[in-house]
């Protein structure tokens, strides 16, 4: 534990990139085998489900500390984080223990099958046997959070560096669902265990926000101008047999879609097929939350697949009998896409599986056009890749491009705050904001995004001393500050007050020029609410 500790006040004491890289390098080095393996894990997002809940935790502190429980619930807002909080009430213990990483991970995961008294044993134990960094990090797995300022990119370099790898192929082998505690890391990163491994996904490709004048970009006849659906991005793989449907947040949401199993059987072994999946009934787009009333749910009814049919807009193809392909340019995958796509149409014409349509666009004239008329196309905008561009990882500019409409925007009333977490603990800067109706404030959406430095420290001031009421974390304040909200969408809640939620809501800027009675209405929400679903 004590060398991940080290890794992670190496992480702590500076932000520049290489540096932390080096860092991650020097530790893959000098740490045993299955150390390493966990902390690639563990800074990748693939943390161990928490074994001992908040309740017993707080229960824990409190007799340790002998703290007021509201004293304990203050430290929590001022700190912004538990596993931070309970690292410094506890009282000061000598840093005894020589665990390493895995056995801690291991004992922790054990817990999970143990009784409340068992656990209590355990955590208060390693509490009085811990300090510094080496207790924070033990919090902070104890809690199930595990952010500390690392990218997965500078994971990625590392290993790239460690195991001489290009960067592609080192986020391709540890995308996936692969468990730590039976991974070697140094056989993750071979071919060999990628060729096991029927499941794996590809990084998926992403867009900056196009950010170029059209006279830069060259020829429109360079680009294929697609449309950007709001759905679920997702990678359809079909190898020796199985099906295996991961979302881009590396998801396996295989058994959630029953419309493409029989894909399995249709599609020749070593496929994967990268695309938008999103709700079509009666050749419509449905909204996106409709889809999400599938999500949620654990069973799926016969009515649920009847509301809410799903279908695939396929973007790319990635795999082709089993050579991965994604080096070739974008127009030949894409002709090679059509062609198996017409070959399963042809042996199953009821398959939810449509290309992508490439806009056929003369000029950029037209390609604003296509863009300004996005809603119509029950699309965000479009995509912008170039002919001859690679499917490459992560986010990276120059050839592809999403140029999303404009956002719907809404002026409201902000009525609550509450402070944020990590770097924000000590500001206001979580908000919930009103619109008028009929004489009252009603609450539509929460925004805590979109405000700079000086603004957040403005407004935190301001609040502080405008503070009608508190209610724990939340505060009241008086109803005078208007924001201007923008969203990507809006869809009918009856858990909502206000009988609305948007989607994406954000800040998009401080309306000093406006009083609270000028903040738009209800009657407002539900105008665009109307529009936005006739379109």
């Amino acid at each position: 534990m004590k060398g991940f500790s080290t890794l992670y006040e190496r992480f702590d004491q500076t932000t520049k990139t290489n540096e932390k890289i080096a860092a991650m390098r020097d530790y893959l080095i000098g740490a045993p085998a299955e150390d390493a393996v966990w902390a690639v894990a563990i800074l990748s997002g693939r943390r161990p489900k928490r074994a001992v809940n908040t309740g017993l935790l707080w229960k824990w502190l409190y007799e340790l500390t002998e703290l007021p429980a509201w004293l304990l619930e203050e430290s929590y807002h001022v700190a912004g984080d538990l596993a931070e909080t309970m690292s410094l009430l506890l009282p000061p213990a000598a840093d005894h223990s020589e665990k390493p990483l895995h056995t801690i991970i291991n004992e922790l995961q054990s817990l999970h099958q143990a009784s409340e008294e068992e656990k209590k044993t355990y955590v208060t134990g390693m509490w009085n046997s811990l300090s510094g960094s080496s207790l924070f990090l033990f919090n902070k797995l104890l809690t199930g959070g595990f952010r500390v300022g690392v990218s997965e990119k500078i994971i990625i370099k590392a290993l790239a560096q460690v195991y001489k790898l290009d960067e592609s192929t080192v986020a391709h082998r540890i995308s996936g669902q692969w468990n730590p505690a039976a991974t070697d890391l140094a056989a993750l990163m071979s071919e060999e265990y990628h060729g096991t491994d029927l499941s794996k996904p590809y990084p998926f490709y992403l867009a900056y926000p196009l950010e170029q004048d059209f006279s830069e970009l060259g020829e429109v006849s360079d680009w294929i101008v697609e449309r950007k659906y709001d759905g679920i991005r997702g990678q359809i793989i079909v190898r020796e047999g199985n099906l295996f449907i991961w979302s881009r947040g590396e998801d396996l949401l295989t058994d959630k879609f029953p419309e493409f199993h029989e894909l399995s059987k249709l599609l020749p072994s070593g496929t994967v097929i990268d695309g938008e999946i999103l709700p079509v009934k009666e050749d419509l787009i449905l909204p996106f939350h409709v889809m999400q009333t599938r999500i949620g749910r654990k069973q799926l009814t016969k009515k649920a697949l009847s509301d809410a049919p799903l279908q695939m807009i396929c973007y790319d193809l990635l795999e082709e009998n089993g050579n991965d392909i994604r080096t070739l340019p974008l127009q030949e995958r894409r002709m090679r896409l059509s062609a198996l796509l017409d070959q399963l149409h042809g042996s199953a014409p009821g398959m939810p599986m449509q290309l992508s349509p490439d806009l056929a666009c003369a000029d950029w004239d037209t390609v604003a056009a296509e863009r300004d008329r996005a809603r119509e196309t029950s699309s965000e905008g479009l995509m912008l890749k170039r002919r001859d561009s690679a499917y490459g990882t992560g986010r990276r500019k120059g050839s592809w491009w999403k140029w999303k409409v404009d956002p719907l925007t809404i002026d409201g009333v902000m009525i609550y705050a509450q402070k944020g977490h990590g770097r924000r603990a000590n500001l206001y800067t979580d908000f919930t904001f009103a619109v008028w109706d009929q004489g009252d404030l009603v609450p539509f959406c929460k925004a805590y995004s979109g405000l700079t430095d000086k603004e957040m420290s403005e407004v935190d001031a301001w609040i502080k001393k405008h503070t009608l009421n508190k209610f724990g974390p939340v505060r009241a304040v008086e109803p005078e500050l208007v924001f201007e909200i923008a969203f990507e969408g809006i869809q009918p809640s009856p858990r909502h007050k206000s009988g609305i939620a948007l989607r994406f809501p954000r800040i998009a800027r401080w309306r000093l020029d406006k009083s609270a009675a000028a903040a738009n209405t209800k009657e407002d929400l539900l105008a665009i609410l109307q529009q936005h679903e006739q379109s």
